[in-house]
């Protein structure tokens, strides 16, 4: 009996030593585009579990949303870090981040296919439950996030941090299948008082599930701890600002999807 429990304890240690977070670039297109995006998961996990597909800030596909992908599989989830510019492109200049982010912007059914081919890619990975997905984005990735539901993509979650609210097309809001969650700082200039004014009353118009809770003294890019050396006014690190709307995304998660069991 003492071999066996022995054997059994072995075993068990030798599967949690094994176990790792797997970090996989994907190469996809997008209207005759090349992307590439990136899938990170838990592998000691067994079986489809809910997903989640990471918009990205301005700056493009950087270390920043894959880190946040891989917060996201520690918890029990799997997750895709979105391309929305190109393989490889990215930038630390604000100049050239205004006019990638620009064209996006700009077409509105381009930003929206490309958010949907991201969605279509972390939908075909076996580890994913199609029928339990999220989507969350910072600063110009919650607008893509934002638009991808607006668009009526069947996402059971959409939450932005410090994310452009505007739209283009507020009456498509009655399409959002999922609930909404929308982490913005009170300070924020880039999203003033009348837009937020403006998306409560698409929201409300709409009959969508959705909360917003503003971080007083969070600025843009609040969640972000390199956001201050861009040096760009309003553009600056909280803190207490990240830790709190992290953990309300933990909690809006758990009560769509329930435990994730990490």
């Amino acid at each position: 009996m003492k071999f066996v429990i022995t054997l059994i304890m072995t075993t068990l240690i030798s599967a949690i030593a094994s176990a790792k977070i797997v970090s996989t670039a994907v190469d996809y297109k997008q209207g005759g585009d090349n992307l590439q995006g990136w899938i990170v998961y838990d592998d000691a996990i067994s079986g489809p579990r809910p997903g989640v597909v990471v918009f990205p800030e301005w700056w493009g596909l950087t270390d920043y949303p894959k880190h946040r992908a891989a917060q996201l599989a520690s918890l029990g989830y799997i997750a895709f870090a979105a391309d929305m510019y190109g393989k490889g492109v990215t930038t630390t200049d604000p100049a050239e981040a205004t006019k990638l982010s620009t064209k996006i912007y700009s077409d509105n059914k381009l930003m929206r296919d490309r958010a949907q081919s991201a969605l279509d890619q972390l939908k075909k990975d076996p580890h994913a439950d199609p029928n339990r997905i999220a989507a969350i984005g910072y600063c110009f990735g919650g607008a893509c996030a934002l638009e991808l539901a607006r668009s009526g993509a069947p996402l059971a979650a959409i939450v932005s941090f410090h994310g452009n609210l505007a739209t283009k097309t507020p009456d498509d809001a009655k399409k959002i299948k999922g609930k909404v969650l929308i982490c913005t700082g009170a300070d924020d200039s880039f999203v003033p008082a009348t837009q937020i004014a403006d998306f409560e009353d698409e929201m409300r118009k709409a009959g969508v599930d959705w909360q917003l809770i503003s971080y007083g003294g969070a600025h843009h890019a609040f969640t972000n701890p390199d956001a201050d050396s861009f040096k760009i006014p309003n553009i600056a690190y909280n803190a207490a600002a990240d830790k709190r709307s992290w953990q309300a995304m933990k909690s809006f998660f758990e009560e769509v999807f329930g435990p994730t069991g990490k």
